[in-house]
């Protein structure tokens, strides 16, 4: 077995051994081009002209982010293409990091961020945003974004636009497209951030188990050797929190089974952490094909729904079943609900959740 292919699950190293030997080319200057072993990846000049007209020496550059490894991993790379180019370059998050996988990339791969605020975009003339869109959180919106990189699908309803746009839904990681661009400008990553962006495609691509095309193994295969290998065992080691584990009992003594998937609710938390860790778990059962995770968490009902990718669009799923009842979408394998508290009418939010998704299409 190739040596990149280690450490991922029987599946993802199957799919991902596969995909190497079988690359082939493809129409379109945004797709891999396995023309020649040294050059694994497409020509950006175009593109890279384009951005590079962007920046100006006297500017200072915000790059913003729904931080978790993948968008870190982004921000990192789109900072080292800035640097020398620009004033300054900060790299800025909407959320709270809480999960110690995230907090030990933050800690060993020595990632500064700010907490976004509007006070801290004063500082700023420019800004840039990648594995997000302004639509996707309401820390953004308002925001006169020059730069959009993403791979997550483009809402018809809420579009992006941007002086430079770059939205890929076919990549499994948003860290590949950026990938292409510091090969394109002939940027070697150092260790750190080519760690933060071997792990950006590992967790997007959850071990390539995911959806995923030609140029995100060809990407993981590329930083393989540029990685620092104890700093990555370091992060992936660093992935549930002690006191998560009491989470675990209580949701395994209210496994309710739903055709082919497990649905379980825990309760009270603190955010929706645990839910993600419990999810994923469940999915590792070799009969279940799909999980859906509820939580109480700040006044809404959070589920976290995993799924194989192939037995339902987990995504249309979600908004079908909840949709008339808060937000939800996502993808075919992962997707999320939140539903306000009142929505229950003061019912038992468990069976609240339960019957719904027993139920037909809610939409």
């Amino acid at each position: 077995m190739n040596s990149m292919g280690k450490g991922l699950s029987p599946r993802g190293a199957a799919l991902f051994q596969n995909c190497i030997a079988a690359v082939k080319p493809r129409l379109g200057d945004r797709v891999l081009q396995a023309r020649h072993c040294m050059e694994p990846f497409s020509n950006l000049d175009t593109q890279a002209e384009r951005l590079f007209a962007l920046f100006r020496r006297e500017d200072r550059w915000l790059i913003t982010i729904n931080a978790d490894p993948d968008a870190m991993a982004s921000a990192m790379a789109l900072r080292r293409i800035m640097a020398r180019r620009v004033a300054a370059v900060e790299i800025a998050k909407v959320n709270v990091i809480t999960r110690p996988d995230n907090l030990a990339m933050v800690h060993y791969l020595r990632i500064p961020m700010h907490t976004l605020t509007p006070e801290l975009l004063k500082k700023f003339d420019c800004f840039a945003i990648v594995d997000s869109q302004p639509s996707h959180h309401p820390g953004f919106s308002g925001i006169n974004y020059s730069i959009i990189m993403d791979h997550h699908p483009i809402d018809p309803k809420n579009p992006p636009d941007a002086p430079f746009l770059e939205i890929h839904p076919e990549y499994g990681a948003n860290a590949t497209l950026l990938i292409e661009y510091l090969y394109s400008l002939r940027i070697r990553p150092g260790k750190l951030l080519a760690t933060a962006l071997f792990f950006g495609i590992k967790t997007d691509t959850m071990n390539f188990e995911r959806s995923f095309q030609e140029a995100d193994a060809r990407a993981y295969q590329y930083l393989g050797r540029l990685i620092d290998q104890s700093l990555l065992l370091r992060i992936v080691r660093s992935e549930y929190h002690l006191q998560w584990l009491p989470y675990l009992t209580l949701a395994l003594g209210r496994l309710h089974q739903v055709r082919s998937g497990l649905y379980t609710c825990i309760g009270e938390i603190e955010n929706s952490d645990p839910l993600v860790f419990i999810a994923d778990f469940l999915m590792r059962v070799h009969e279940v094909r799909w999980t859906a995770v509820c939580g109480v968490s700040e006044g809404k009902i959070v589920i976290i729904f995993r799924g194989d990718g192939i037995t339902r669009n987990l995504g249309a799923f979600a908004s079908q079943h909840f949709g008339d009842v808060g937000s939800a979408g996502g993808h075919k394998a992962m997707a999320r609900a939140e539903i306000p508290l009142e929505a229950a009418e003061g019912r038992n939010v468990e069976f609240f959740v339960y019957k719904r998704l027993n139920s037909r299409s809610k939409q």
